[in-house]
């Protein structure tokens, strides 16, 4: 029995290190989306958290499409995948906005649960190649980073943090929205400054 005891000691352990997941994240800022796939029919977006955060079968991406008026042009829920695609069935001058919400119950970053939001808008960029033959393609506006919902940023922690992020857009009234065109925008970034903006196209 006292030689039994010790094996079954080590098989215990053994089984427990091969049940053992591996729990893992990055900073929300290291985070960010990329377009894949684009044309003026079908948009493909990646988002990079889904690799950087384990276990990724744990990773739920709620991502959100809409168009200048708020309608929503695609909307879902993804578990352990790291993209959308959707038709954006809009005027190619018109501006997409793009909302990604990565939360992931079992990973922790600095002792909370991640939280991850990114929000940019998208538009149609045209260029011409070298061969004068004219291309487009969905670009992000902002190419923002994804912002920590967990954690309220004061100023002074904000100046801290060395890459500037766009926290949120408020109109002259101090609502939050979304980019317009044709509309004054304030544009409020994590470092505390503010940036009035007009955009027309």
């Amino acid at each position: 029995m006292k030689k039994i005891l010790p094996l079954l000691v080590i098989a215990f352990g053994l089984s427990q290190v091969t049940k053992a997941q591996v729990i893992s994240t990055v900073a929300c800022d290291w985070m960010g989306l990329v377009v894949n796939i684009s044309d003026t029919n079908i948009v493909d977006i990646y988002h990079s958290g889904h690799y950087l955060t384990h276990p990724q079968a744990n990773n739920t991406i709620h991502w959100e499409i809409t168009d200048n008026q708020g309608t929503i042009i695609a909307q879902e829920s993804v578990v352990d995948y790291n993209r959308i695609n959707f038709e954006p069935n809009i005027s190619l001058t018109d501006t997409l906005n793009v909302s990604a919400h990565l939360v992931n119950d079992s990973a922790m970053y600095e002792g909370k649960p991640v939280s991850c939001l990114i929000e940019d808008q998208l538009y149609w960029k045209e260029a011409y190649y070298p061969n004068g033959i004219l291309y487009g393609r969905w670009t992000f506006v902002h190419e923002n980073v994804g912002v920590d919902q967990n954690v309220v940023l004061g100023i002074d922690e904000a100046k801290l943090n060395n890459k500037r992020a766009l926290v949120k857009i408020v109109d002259v009234l101090g609502k939050e929205t979304v980019f317009k065109t044709n509309t004054v925008l304030f544009y409020i970034y994590n470092d505390g400054s503010v940036e009035k903006k007009y955009t027309t196209r």
